[in-house]
């Protein structure tokens, strides 16, 4: 019998209904239509925050997925820096791109800890000069400082901590950086003269007015037949350089 303290009351569907009535499918249908409508509705962030956090997309870097540049720092200063870095070491292959990459990024995060320590001290100090006096500026300036390290003092060890866990990284990354490149340098060098040594056979063994043009990969070298004549000159250019030195000392 239906409920009498509910005038006509119609049975509510529950878990162990076959189906559910027609008006709780209008009902059902009729959220999903608004729920689609509000979802197009949608164009992403709209604050100057939110649209600079959705746009760590493009600051992120390409082989870590690790963001390198915050949303406070300048991404144009950051290219500055890592083009400095890739004029100065100049690398070749995969290995040593990769090398410069950390090395450049470590060095890009021990500057901003030191950064973020300043602007604590100068943030601290701020704060602590009420709280302090002294009869100079320069005294109670010195006191809000100590003030401030004692009170921050965990703040301040964990940030030397970690820049000198960057600093231990660089430097080890700077070595073997250095060590490959040494060493690539030397076979380049070694694999110049074998190729240095060849062209001259060759040049000398063609018939004059018969000189054919040499290939370099014929014997397994990556140089041009140009690189190979550069070296070639400086070559010379430094053997008469130590005659000279050698004839002007004698």
């Amino acid at each position: 019998m239906p409920d009498s303290r509910v005038p006509n009351a119609a049975p509510k569907p529950n878990g162990h209904d076959r189906a559910a009535g027609p008006d709780t499918i209008d009902r059902a249908f009729h959220r999903a239509q608004v729920n689609k409508a509000n979802a197009q509705k949608s164009t992403g962030p709209r604050t100057a925050a939110g649209k600079q956090r959705s746009s760590l997309n493009a600051w992120r870097h390409g082989l870590t997925g690790q963001t390198v540049v915050l949303p406070s720092e300048d991404q144009s200063a950051y290219q500055r820096h890592s083009q400095s870095f890739l004029d100065e070491y100049r690398p070749k292959d995969a290995t040593e791109i990769q090398l410069v990459q950390s090395l450049l990024d470590t060095a890009w995060q021990v500057n901003r800890a030191a950064a973020v320590e300043t602007n604590l001290f100068s943030l601290s100090i701020t704060e602590m000069e009420d709280r302090v006096r002294a009869s100079h500026p320069e005294a109670e300036t010195a006191l809000a400082m100590a003030l401030a390290y004692r009170e921050h003092n965990r703040a301040f060890a964990n940030i030397s901590a970690y820049r000198q866990r960057l600093t231990r990284q660089f430097e080890r990354t700077l070595v073997l950086l250095r060590q490959i490149q040494a060493e690539r340098r030397k076979n380049e060098e070694r694999q110049l003269d074998n190729a240095a040594k060849i062209l001259k056979m060759h040049n000398d063994e063609s018939l004059p007015g018969q000189l054919s043009p040499y290939n370099p990969a014929d014997d397994g070298f990556v140089f041009s037949s140009a690189e190979i004549e550069t070296y070639m000159g400086r070559e010379e250019r430094r053997q008469r350089a130590n005659n000279h030195d050698f004839e002007a000392h004698a």
